[in-house]
């Protein structure tokens, strides 16, 4: 055999492989990135719509001149350039915890590498391995950031309300989306219709919002196909007509893409140039609806539909509009609908609407997702939560609010009527979240990136003195219409803090007051405790020892089932876990008392276990963990835990969770599975070993 002539043929065959993996990873980002049309961006690219009606909405109006028209154009071309192109897309999706993104993201970032967090004091043992995970060298300004959080309790605990308000700033943000982009879209029936009333406009608009609430228990995954083409028709529509009003009305337009005419403006416009960023603001709703969703795609996909659709065609659709105010200022206040072609108003405006409908879609879904990680990480009340997507696990539905979202919507919708008043609560809301994650990316940075804390600096300032300037003029808008997002933020972080401080105390009981094995079996021994046949779950937050609560439930009922498990539930600060180190079973006590202890952990972008055969799953761990004890030439240490890998067993009995835990995770590059450190990671009771044998008897 000639094995060199062989050779050429096996590279080329190395290279076909290569060139065939490179081209599936191509084809399933393009495919990510067009998925992603139907999730992220409706929010935002709805806004032409009433960006420019709400910004002339005050004192500020157009005179002979276009500096004011071209100080706005100019102000919403580097808005859309600095926040969502430059921030969000290039920078803050960098800061992803394992592919998932969010405010909740960043904060889990801090509290895996340091002490900085709360919500990792509850399950800090397990968490003990994330901390070391790096051990790169660190700077003095991140050992200072940390060091000075640590030492100081009150300042962890600001911390931590300030991640919860941002998280309740988004929860609004799903009130005023669905209600400030059905309004806006249906107003253009009055173009058509002069003299139709705004009852009809606004009873219209709520039998959208209903429509829209009351599929929500569908599921996002049976209509989801159908979102993309949506979204991308809407935004051929926008960038095709922008394209055609610049050509037709100012081609003179583009020169608002010089910063100059924004100093120009302000000099000119002066305190009611200021006034109107409140109604400027509204065109970047929506950049935080990217990050937040980067966990259903990857970076690459979110950086590529962005860059090259959305970003161009807003830039023309806002061009576009400018060019048709520049010569027709007497419509100021239908803009958008105005500069229509008559040819193409009526499918435009059908466009439009089910734009509004998708943009909705996504904040509210956004919504579902954040409210459970909340609740799976102890700062929300337990809630229903429904899985509509065997498929995909991110695709939930939670009935109680999905109807509390309804009735706030149909509320403002009949309350305000006004877009201008909605805009105005919808612009405070927005810009409160975008500093939320400035200030969060400066402790990213610092103490996750471990950079440098000037470059961190330089970020915070750079954007954080736009947002404020935002901020500003939309904090002078709370007499008219901005109280209402801190209103219900208000009322969010109430509920969230106090049932994360009512769950903590309950946790610090159970961990300060459980008994230890001995004096538990002693007090049995002493009221003549009662075996009955079966297996018996107890549930706690316990680790070790006995929960108090089932000793007080002995004393009072002295029988419990010949097999006994302890079973603590733990949300650990990682969007998954993989299955092979879900389960955690170890046994408690001599074998003849066939006591278990298994500790089941998940991440905070989980569904919870109340939501599968869960007794089942559990037993089966058991018995893999004595049959484990009966192959093992010599029995494990007394009281540990040992990892118990998915068999295929198990997901033959179970397949809901462990054949659908691989299919959500993360869509990125990054790994999702715990740290190796944790899985080697030992976990010691109180309670003494017996010695091996206990494996046959514990079967029984």
């Amino acid at each position: 055999m000639d094995v060199e002539g062989g050779l050429p043929a096996v590279q080329s065959m190395g290279r076909r492989t290569t060139s065939s993996s490179s081209w599936g990873l191509q084809k399933a980002t393009l495919l990510l990135a067009y998925q992603s049309f139907g999730v992220v961006y409706g929010d935002l690219c709805i806004s032409p719509v009433y960006v420019y009606k709400n910004t002339f909405s005050g004192k500020l109006r157009l005179h002979e001149e276009d500096e004011e028209i071209l100080g706005v154009l100019s102000l919403v071309f580097w808005s859309l350039t600095l926040i969502p192109l430059l921030k969000y897309i290039i920078l803050v999706l960098g800061a992803d915890d394992n592919g998932e993104g969010g405010t909740f993201a960043l904060y889990s970032l801090m509290c895996r590498r340091s002490r900085m967090g709360l919500l990792n004091s509850i399950h800090e043992g397990s968490l003990s391995a994330y901390n070391q995970k790096e051990p790169r060298e660190e700077l003095k300004s991140s050992l200072g950031i940390k060091c000075f959080f640590e030492k100081h309790y009150s300042l962890r605990v600001v911390l931590l309300l300030f991640v919860l308000m941002g998280t309740s700033m988004v929860i609004g943000d799903g009130v005023f989306t669905p209600t400030m982009s059905v309004l806006s879209a249906v107003s253009g029936l009055r173009i058509k219709f002069p003299e139709l009333h705004e009852n009809y406009t606004v009873l219209f608009a709520c039998f959208v919002l209903v429509g829209l609430f009351a599929l929500q228990h569908c599921g996002t995954h049976r209509v989801g196909f159908l979102f993309a083409p949506i979204l991308l028709a809407w935004l051929g529509c926008i960038g095709g007509i922008g394209t055609y009003n610049i050509f037709k009305w100012n081609p003179s337009v583009i020169r608002a893409l010089s910063p100059y005419y924004i100093y120009n403006f302000f000099r000119k416009a002066g305190k009611d140039g200021w006034s109107s960023l409140g109604g400027i603001v509204l065109c970047i709703t929506g950049a935080e609806a990217m990050f937040a969703d980067l966990g259903h795609f990857s970076k690459l996909s979110l950086r590529l539909g962005f860059t090259i659709v959305v970003y161009p065609c807003l830039v023309l659709a806002y061009m576009g509009e400018a060019a048709y105010l520049s010569k027709h200022r007497e419509d100021l206040q239908s803009s958008f609908y105005k500069a229509l072609p008559d040819t193409v108003f009526w499918p435009v405006l059908v466009i439009a609407t089910l734009a509004t409908v998708v943009g909705s879609q996504a904040i509210i879904s956004a919504t579902f997702s954040i409210i459970s990680q909340c609740r799976a990480l102890g700062c929300f009340p337990r809630i229903k939560v429904v899985h509509t997507s065997s498929q995909v696990h991110g695709q939930i539905y939670i009935p109680e609010v999905n109807w509390v979202l309804m009735f706030l919507c149909l509320a403002i919708t009949v309350g305000f009527r006004d877009t201008e008043m909605i805009g105005n609560a919808y612009g405070l809301a927005v810009i409160l979240v975008m500093f939320a994650t400035t200030c969060l990316m400066f402790l990213v940075i610092t103490t996750v990136w471990n950079r440098n804390v000037l470059l961190a600096a330089l970020f915070t300032v750079g954007f954080g003195s736009i947002e404020l300037m935002y901020l500003s003029a939309c904090l002078a808008k709370v007499p008219h219409g901005g109280w209402l997002p801190l209103l219900l933020s208000l009322i969010t972080l109430l509920a969230m803090s106090t049932w994360h401080y009512g769950t903590k105390k309950k946790k610090e009981y159970e961990l300060q007051n459980k008994v230890c094995l001995d004096r538990f079996l002693s007090l049995s021994s002493g009221i003549g405790l009662v075996r009955v046949p079966g297996v018996g779950f107890v549930y706690s937050s316990a680790v070790n020892g006995v929960p108090p609560m089932f000793a007080h439930f002995v004393t009072n009922f002295p029988a419990f089932h010949r097999v006994l498990i302890f079973v603590s539930i733990q949300t650990l600060t990682v969007p998954k876990v993989s299955p092979d180190q879900r389960f955690l079973v170890g046994r408690v006590g001599p074998p003849a008392n066939q006591l278990f202890r298994c500790v089941v952990r998940y991440g905070y972008k989980e569904g919870r276990w109340d939501h599968f055969n869960f007794e089942n799953q559990l037993l089966m761990k058991v018995v893999e963990f004595l049959e484990m004890q009966e192959e093992a030439s010599e029995p494990a240490d007394s009281g540990e835990l040992s990892v118990i890998p998915a068999s295929p067993r198990a997901q033959q009995q179970l397949v809901d969770v462990d054949a659908a835990a691989p299919t959500a995770s993360c869509s990125s590059s990054s790994a999702c599975e715990i740290d190796p450190g944790i899985v080697s990671r030992r976990v010691r009771f109180e309670e003494p070993w017996a010695g091996a044998g206990g494996g046959r008897r514990g079967r029984r």
